[in-house]
Order: structure tokens, then sequence, then C-alpha cells
């Protein structure tokens, strides 16, 4: 870069800067759209985890009815 005139460099450091500003907007898109994801990630685990203890519910239900209609063993 010896023979490079200062109006090219000039011209290339604000290109430079302006990549890095983008650069940097971009990457703190990035973070923010990450932290909303793993928020909404918490919330889904949070909900099928209330959705699995009810289904366990359910099945303890189902399984104590089931028991009452099964018929009685016959006696030998």
């Amino acid at each position: 870069m010896n023979d490079v005139a200062p109006n090219d460099l000039n011209a290339y450091l604000d290109a430079m800067t302006e990549r890095i500003d983008r650069l940097a907007l971009r990457h703190a898109e990035l973070q923010r759209t990450n932290a909303l994801l793993e928020q909404r990630i918490r919330q889904l685990e949070t909900e099928r985890d209330g959705l699995r203890s009810r289904l366990g519910e359910a099945r303890a239900r189902v399984d104590t009815l089931l028991a009452r209609l099964d018929p009685p063993a016959p006696s030998a």
C-alpha cells in the first residue's frame, strides 16, 4: 500500500468503517434475536413440562377407571 494515494486510503478506510459499523449493527440484531429465541424456548419447555404432567395425571385417571371396569377373576 506504499503507492496508495491519500484520497484512495481515506476512501478505503471510510468503506471499511462503514462495513464494520454494519457488521456491529447486525451482530447486535442477532444477539437480540437470539435472546428472544432463548426466551421462547424456555416458555415452550415450561409449557411442555406442564402438558407432560397433565398427560401423566390423565393416564393415571384412565388407568384407575380401567381397573374399576375389569371384571373380577373367576374363582376356582
